[in-house]
This record gives structure tokens, sequence and C-alpha cells, in this order.
């Protein structure tokens, strides 16, 4: 059995428009002080990262509790919504968890999504087997993995999740298997 504990970044600075570099709010960085200090003594032996930039400030300060080094997989990235262009976000999210294939110009439906994820997921896992580890990665991409071992994890219960930054899952995994699933930590931030 290995147990992972899904970490969703902290508050980002929604006025930087990359996605890759942006950064955490003030409000962010403080908040993943709250991370370490859920974490600091749950035998963490590994942090892995989404490379985005609010991934790795949400578990520098865990990284340098536990003096852990954070490697990073590009598989955990965030969702490419892809051009969308509109004014209302929350249906073209409904859409994609209406339906898995659904996806706009350049973007990622969510089973590509989910599969990526999943498959990263599993080779850190099978690296790791019997190890107690820490992901840092996004609302979306944590959402969908979440759905693989719960399907019943759809639009709603991403909806109730999406305020909540930094969020702190942990499930034991054994193969295929999700032996347990507790909500750690949750902090409320205005999604914007």
């Amino acid at each position: 059995m290995t147990t992972v504990y899904f970490i969703r970044h902290a508050q980002s600075d929604r006025f930087v428009h990359d996605d890759r570099t942006r950064p955490l709010t003030s409000e962010g960085m403080k908040d993943t002080r709250k991370i370490t200090e859920v974490l600091e003594n749950s035998g963490i032996s590994h942090i892995i990262s989404s490379p985005y930039t609010r991934t790795i400030q949400t578990v520098t300060d865990l990284s340098e509790k536990l003096g852990l080094e954070i490697e990073t997989e590009e598989d955990f990235r965030e969702r490419n919504a892809g051009q969308w262009h509109g004014e209302n976000f929350i249906e073209f999210i409904r859409s994609q968890w209406e339906d898995f294939s659904y996806h706009i110009l350049d973007g990622e439906c969510l089973a590509d999504v989910q599969k990526r994820n999943i498959s990263a997921l599993h080779r850190w896992i099978e690296e790791y087997n019997g190890e107690t580890i820490a992901i840092a990665t996004h609302g979306t991409a944590l959402s969908t993995m979440i759905n693989y071992y719960y399907p019943g994890f759809g639009f709603e219960s991403f909806m109730r999740i999406i305020d909540y930054m930094p969020y702190v899952v942990k499930m034991e995994l054994e193969g295929d298997k999700c032996l347990s699933f507790e909500e750690i930590l949750v902090v409320k931030k205005e999604y914007k």
C-alpha cells in the first residue's frame, strides 16, 4: 500500500495570465505553512509537483521543513482549457464534466487529463511503492484523479472544492484500488 497526500495549490495570482509561471498571492504563500503544519509528521518520504510555479511554491515550505527535494512531473500539470472565449467559464466546466470527451480548439478533454494524470500517478506509485508521498497538483487534475477511483465525483463535487486553495486529501492506494480517502486540509479562498 502506498499513501499519497494530494495537495491542490494555494491561492494564485489571477492577474498573471501565463499559466505556467502564475505565482501564489501573498495570502497563498502564508497558507502554505498550514500544509506544513498538518503534514510535517505524516512520514512523507518524497514530494512530487507539477512544474508550474504555484504548485512548487505551495510545497516549498514543506520540502524545506522535511529536508526533501521537490521532484517535478510534467503530467501533473493543469488541464489545457484551449482557446476558450466567452463569459461563462462555469458552463464550459460543466460541459467537460458532463462529457469527458468535450474540449474546444487546442484544449484537452477531461478524459485526456485523467489518462495522463493516472498514468503519472501509477509510475510514481510503482517507483515509491509502500512509501508515503506528497503530490502537488491542480484542481482539475486532482479532481480527475479522484474521479478515477470514485466515479461519482463529478461536476457538483468539483464545484464544491473550486474554492479550496490549498486542499489536501489523503488516499491509500494499492494496485489500482483506493482503500481510503480523507480530506486533511481545506482552506476556503474565493476562486476568481
